[in-house]
């Protein structure tokens, strides 16, 4: 069966690693480019504390329908000329359940000012990233990449049955609803987002509604979408355990490997078979980025692949320069750690998901350097719901200060391990926050076991290479996929 879609994804990659900066030079060439919607809020407020140097987010918040919205969001986060290098960033409200209007705006227009860069000036299509587990921000976010003509939504971190419904309504400015995972609730806790009520006196027209593609780790969870979301699938990303980000837990109990990794067996294979028979379009993620595999899954079925290591650490991506020429030296240069670059951490993400982590110098993955961080919650995007004795729901993250965690009932055993990933990763992209004391939060680099191949991208003595270079590669082979329009264009 054919379909008119890209044959390659770049992953959708947070906190704006996958920035629209990546994403518009990835959907030049004829692919999917897609930004990540990540604690997007937060990454917004802070460009704009930087002072926005360039204009491109004051450019892209003067075409938000709401215009109102955006100068309340100026006038409470821009910072002519930027902040000064050793003060703290102003944050945005954390989330909940029933969340301030305000930040609900502040998160749509967020939204809309990522997808809206990433879509300018050109024909080509754009994707938003988003995680099943962040729950709490979501509508909001798919809110604001509706307005901005996003084409395609993708979401994994969990089993997102809820969210084609979601994107029915909200393509019609109606009001959707989410279930939130409240530990110790008898019923279901819902959260809500009206567009016409967060919108407030905006004129509103009906959206596209894009394509939504679920991250799955195996064929039966891809069976179980296809015919039990509340709305339509239009395809899926087939996520194994080699993929950067969080991986799904192995399937059955928990075992570890010698060096403390989960252990992934024949049950975590996924058959590309029976991927086929759902008859829907469907991208391989994980160690399959050159261009042999690609022709090997597309002959067994498979449209494309799913590419994020080698875009994370092109030119274009948002990870902070110093940190990405410091990752390819390394890299290139020395010697890797007993198995590799990359660490599959059972324990580190709040989530509860394994966690792949580079095992780079001057990141947290150094267990002496995290040591070192006092623990502290001040973003929360992983925070954890639960219901308290008087029957409200509170808020806690095992990453959290460990007094807090047992206080609000967590367990002790739970916080053994957890980094706060909310901070580490805005570090990555330079937008670390200054803590108390005048300490800079510190970074963790994610990425896939490709991490331990991806100098092949720096062949003739480079030291960085392009986004465009990795389309050029992966096509290489399978110059049918060499569109005469865009792709043609921008390789040339």
């Amino acid at each position: 069966m054919q379909y008119n879609h890209p044959i390659v994804i770049q992953g959708g990659m947070g906190i704006a690693v996958s920035d629209w900066r990546l994403a518009k030079t990835v959907s030049q060439t004829g692919q999917l480019g897609v930004v990540s919607g990540t604690a997007i809020n937060s990454v917004l407020v802070r460009r704009l504390q930087d002072g926005d140097l360039a204009g491109d987010c004051r450019r892209a918040l003067k075409a938000f329908p709401s215009q109102n919205i955006a100068q309340k969001i100026l006038d409470t986060y821009f910072i002519e000329g930027g902040r000064p290098p050793h003060q703290a960033y102003k944050r945005p409200p954390m989330f909940s359940v029933e969340s301030p209007k305000f930040l609900l705006q502040l998160t749509v227009a967020a939204s809309f000012v990522e997808v809206w860069l990433a879509r300018e000036g050109h024909n080509g299509v754009v994707g938003l990233n988003l995680l099943e587990k962040v729950v709490l921000p979501n509508l909001a976010c798919l809110y604001g990449g509706l307005l901005a003509g996003v084409d395609y939504v993708i979401m994994g971190a969990g089993i997102p049955r809820e969210i084609p419904g979601a994107l029915d309504l909200l393509s019609q400015n109606q009001k959707a609803g989410l279930k939130v995972p409240v530990a110790g609730a008898a019923e279901d806790v819902m959260t809500f987002f009206d567009p016409q009520e967060v919108m407030e006196d905006t004129v509103l027209e009906p959206l596209k509604r894009p394509y939504f593609f679920p991250i799955v780790s195996s064929a039966i969870l891809a069976a179980n979408l296809k015919k039990k979301s509340t709305g339509r699938v239009d395809g899926f990303i087939v996520e194994g355990p080699l993929a950067g980000g969080h991986n799904a837990p192995p399937r059955g109990p928990m075992k570890l490997n010698d060096k403390g990794e989960p252990i992934y067996g024949e049950r975590d294979e996924v058959c590309l078979k029976e991927m086929a028979a759902l008859e829907l379009p469907f991208w391989m993620a994980g160690y399959y980025a050159t261009p042999e595999k690609l022709q090997e899954v597309r002959a067994m079925g498979a449209h494309g692949v799913q590419v994020g290591t080698l875009f994370a650490f092109s030119e274009e991506s948002g990870v902070k320069q110093e940190l990405k020429e410091n990752a390819l030296k390394t890299i290139l240069t020395e010697k890797a750690p007993e198995g590799g670059w990359i660490f599959t951490d059972p324990r580190s993400s709040p989530t509860g998901f394994p966690f792949k982590a580079a095992r780079l110098p001057g990141t947290i993955s150094e267990e002496s350097i995290y040591a070192s961080r006092k623990r502290i919650c001040d973003l929360g995007y992983l925070r954890h719901a639960y219901q308290k004795e008087d029957g409200s729901i509170g808020q806690r993250c095992p990453a959290e200060p460990v007094n807090d965690y047992v206080k609000k009932g967590g367990l002790l055993e739970d916080t053994v391990g957890r980094k706060c990933l909310c901070n580490a990763l805005m570090a990555d992209v330079g937008m670390g926050q200054i803590q108390a004391g005048g300490q800079e939060e510190i970074s963790l680099l994610t990425a896939g076991d490709d991490l331990n191949n991806v100098t092949r991208m720096l062949t003739d003595g480079k030291t960085s290479y392009s986004a465009k270079d990795v389309i050029s590669y992966l096509l290489d082979l399978d110059h049918s996929m060499k569109t005469s329009g865009p792709l043609e264009s921008a390789l040339n």
